[in-house]
C-alpha cells in the first residue's frame, strides 16, 4: 500500500495526527507498540495512550521485531509508534533490524504510519551513548524518510508535507 513517515518534536502532534490518518482510512486498524512498561511512570504513560486510543485499534506490543509485528497485522491501516523508541530497544539489545522493518512496512498490503521523533535539532549530547543515539536516530530517519511515499514534519500541531 504506502509507507507514511511522521516526525517532529516532544508533543508535536505526531501521534495524533497519525491515529486521525489511519482512522481517515478506515476499516481495521492495528496499532504497534515498541515502548516497554519498565517503570511506574511508562507504565501510566502506556496506559493513558491505551485509553485515547480506545478500542477501535488492535493493540500489538513488539519492542523489538517490528518486521514480524508488522507482517502479521490483519489490518487496513498500521500505526507504528515509535521508531525511536524501538531504536533505543535495539541499541540496548545489540541489534539492527532496521532495513528488515522498511522492507516490512513497504510489502505491507497496509498503509502503514511511522511515527518519529526528531532528536538532532538541539543541543550536542554531552555522553557519547546520546550522541551515538542522536546519531542513529538521524540516519534511522533518513533511511525510513527514502523509502516512505510520504514525508511529514509536525510543529505546533500542524502537519507540513516534506515529500
Amino acid at each position: 500500500m504506502a509507507l507514511v513517515l511522521v516526525g517532529g518534536g516532544a508533543r508535536s502532534g505526531k501521534s495524533r495526527w497519525a491515529l486521525d490518518r489511519a482512522r481517515k482510512r478506515g476499516g481495521r486498524l492495528v496499532y504497534i507498540a515498541t515502548a516497554e512498561a519498565l517503570d511506574d511512570e511508562m507504565s501510566a504513560r502506556i496506559a493513558k495512550h491505551r485509553a485515547e486510543r480506545g478500542d477501535e485499534f488492535i493493540n500489538v506490543e513488539e519492542p523489538l521485531d517490528l518486521a514480524r509485528a508488522v507482517r502479521s497485522a490483519d489490518g487496513d491501516a498500521i500505526v507504528v509508534d515509535c521508531l525511536t523508541l524501538w531504536l533505543s530497544n535495539m541499541m540496548h539489545a545489540s541489534q539492527d533490524r532496521m532495513e528488515d522493518a522498511i522492507a516490512a512496512a513497504k510489502a505491507s498490503s497496509a498503509l502503514v504510519i511511522a511515527v518519529t521523533n526528531e532528536v538532532g535539532c538541539g543541543i550536542v549530547p554531552e555522553n557519547a551513548l546520546a550522541r551515538e543515539f542522536r546519531d542513529r536516530a538521524g540516519i534511522m530517519n533518513q533511511r525510513f524518510a527514502e523509502a516512505a511515499d510520504e514525508v511529514y514534519f509536525m510543529v505546533f500541531g500542524q502537519a507540513l508535507r516534506v515529500k
